[in-house]
């Protein structure tokens, strides 16, 4: 699969995210997160698809495995590319949900979630009360494991850990990885960053770009940029 990058859409208005799209001449791939389809709903979808713009569904499922399945089943007819579970839901609820959406549209890309780019080891530990002789890298990876052996197509995760993630579990299972930064730009609620470089280099398949993006003085260039310094171009 070629890699890309995905532009997180994250405004609290469908004009806004429209407005922003619209300012580019081609397609791209774009990350709809909780605050605007949570205040947009499955208009802003219909939307972004009638430009042609590819749509990773950042909304994080994670809940019993019935309510998981059924949920995942309604999102097929967005006709989005990407969903997401978080991985603590369990092996079940993984398993039934991602076999429920490959049997009605294999080219779904179904990913787990598994440390969010905002947690720190020491969050990790105290807050989610994981024991403090598990590494955060060594926790990241076990996830991995369990998004494979559950069927999905791979992870999101910060690049940090996708050497590790390929390695246990295959140089096919895609990493996903936000939390990427210029370098000269402050982390913002980020902890675990990387730049496009260094994703490109640790063997990201995507990286999910927000703010540098969104935020610039002129989106376009920063967008190019950005993926130049990715593909290596």
């Amino acid at each position: 699969m070629q890699r890309d990058v995905i532009v997180a859409l994250d405004f609290n208005s469908g004009k806004k995210a429209i407005d922003f799209v619209d300012q580019f001449d081609h397609e791209i791939y774009v990350k709809v997160g909780m605050e605007l389809f949570y205040k947009e709903g499955p208009s802003i979808i219909k939307a972004l698809k009638e430009r042609g713009h590819k749509i990773f569904l950042d909304l994080k499922l994670h809940d019993i495995p019935n309510t998981v399945t059924k949920a995942s089943l309604s999102l097929l007819d967005l006709d989005v590319d990407i969903i997401n579970y978080h991985i603590a839901g369990g092996r079940e609820m993984l398993e039934s949900a991602n076999k429920a959406v490959k049997e009605n549209k294999k080219d779904m890309i179904t990913l787990g979630i598994t440390m969010l780019t905002s947690t720190s080891e020491e969050q990790m530990h105290d807050d989610i009360l994981i024991d403090k002789d598990k590494k955060l890298k060594d926790v990241v990876v076990s996830y991995a494991k369990t998004a494979k052996e559950a069927g999905l197509n791979g992870v999101v995760c910060s690049a940090l850990e996708v050497e590790d993630i390929k390695e246990s579990v295959g140089k096919d299972f895609l990493c996903v990885t936000p939390g990427i930064r210029l370098g000269n730009e402050k982390k913002d609620d980020q902890k675990r960053v990387v730049t496009p470089e260094m994703a490109r280099k640790f063997g990201s398949d995507f990286i999910v770009v927000g703010r540098p993006i969104t935020q610039a003085k002129d989106p376009i260039k920063a967008y190019n940029e950005i993926k130049n310094m990715f593909l290596g171009e």
